[in-house]
């Protein structure tokens, strides 16, 4: 069972939080959770541009899927859009982590003031990917769900060569080919929604090039694989994150087939059943700030602690867009100038060890 209906868009949560009435003995809490890379570094570059720039500033789809995420941005003053002809002309105009299809950056460029593609390096690979399959004259099967924006952005890069599917049915009405076909992925399936698609696809055409590195996100993979660790050990298990996430989707989905009778998917701990009783799960999709799980760990609060289930550390770091380092190199330069500083011995900024979940909070201030 799921604490609301699964829709794009999720309901609003109750507006008084409520503690839960439940007898929860422990929590397993999964690790790795919550933020990946990309996610902090898109988030991280949004905030600098909020505190940049005067507003508007535009955000072209939501930065992340998450609701939180947006509507702490929508505070500041963030206008987020679905076209890029709603921003106002000379704005800031940052494109979301998603990816982009490449006449919206082209038009975004000819439109704002300053542009920020904040595209997850890992989407951007398959975006590559695409571009030089097709320019090979390949026929690009691409794995993907219909209408998530991850998939509109890297189909458009060629879209005369590419299929997309989500299922073995779909591959098996694919008209035969007689050029080279090339298999391609969202970054955010869960391994069992490829795995299934990916044999088929082979099946059909043995000799499909498949890139060396897989496209599946190690991020989406390592919190999959965190929570089939603790799956068969719970009463329960809570997924935090927002119902257009689709690894948030995929995590929930996994919990279910892994045997878990009592799923819940919230955006909050609002959103928490009151009836929680043993031991229960937790984890958090990518672009799940770990506020939200404080919340439902405090919501819970369990009589025998919380068990940290960690099945790997996760230490990638994706840095800001160039152009956002550019510019923080040039105000850092002229800072340390007109203030009468050293430049050999100014502080070089270093967005590494600022973790977005606190950068996220401070805009809450």
């Amino acid at each position: 069972m799921t604490a609301e209906p699964s829709s794009a868009a999720d309901p609003e949560p109750d507006p008084a939080p409520r503690r839960a009435t439940s007898q929860v003995t422990k929590v397993l809490l999964a690790e790795p959770r919550g933020f990946c890379a990309g996610v902090e570094m898109a988030i991280k570059a949004l905030a600098w541009m909020v505190r940049t720039f005067p507003p508007p500033v535009y955000c072209y789809h939501e930065i992340v899927h998450n609701k939180l995420v947006v509507d702490r941005f929508r505070q500041q003053g963030v206008i987020f859009i679905d076209d890029i002809e709603d921003a106002e002309p000379g704005s800031p105009i940052m494109l979301s982590a998603h990816g982009s299809p490449p006449a919206v950056l082209e038009a975004a460029r000819a439109r704002g003031s300053y542009v920020v593609d904040s595209v997850c390096p890992l989407v951007t690979k398959v975006h590559h990917e695409v571009k030089v399959r097709a320019g090979k004259g390949f026929r690009i099967i691409y794995v993907g769900h219909e209408g998530h924006e991850e998939a509109v952005g890297t189909m458009a890069v060629a879209p005369e060569a590419i299929d997309r599917v989500e299922s073995v049915e779909e591959v098996a009405a694919l008209d035969p080919s007689e050029q080279p076909v090339a298999l391609l992925a969202q970054t955010t399936l869960s391994h069992r929604d490829w795995e299934g698609v990916a044999v088929a696809v082979k099946d059909r055409f043995p000799d499909v090039w498949t890139p060396g590195r897989s496209d599946l996100c190690f991020a989406t993979t390592n919190r999959q694989a965190a929570l089939m660790e603790l799956a068969h050990r719970c009463d329960a298990i809570v997924v935090i994150g927002s119902a257009n996430s689709s690894n948030t989707r995929a995590l929930e989905k996994l919990a279910r087939e892994e045997g878990c009778e009592r799923v819940f998917r919230i955006n909050s701990a609002d959103e928490l059943p009151r009836d929680l009783s043993g031991i229960v799960g937790v984890t958090a999709g990518a672009s799940a700030p770990e506020e939200l799980v404080e919340q439902v760990i405090d919501m819970l609060a369990p009589t025998g602690g919380i068990e940290l289930v960690n099945i790997t550390d996760e230490d990638e770091y994706f840095p800001p867009p160039r152009n956002i380092r550019d510019l923080q190199s040039s105000i850092e330069t002229a800072s340390t100038v007109l203030l009468g500083g050293s430049l050999m011995d100014r502080p070089v900024m270093d967005d590494r060890n600022l973790g977005a979940s606190n950068v996220l909070t401070s805009l809450s201030g």
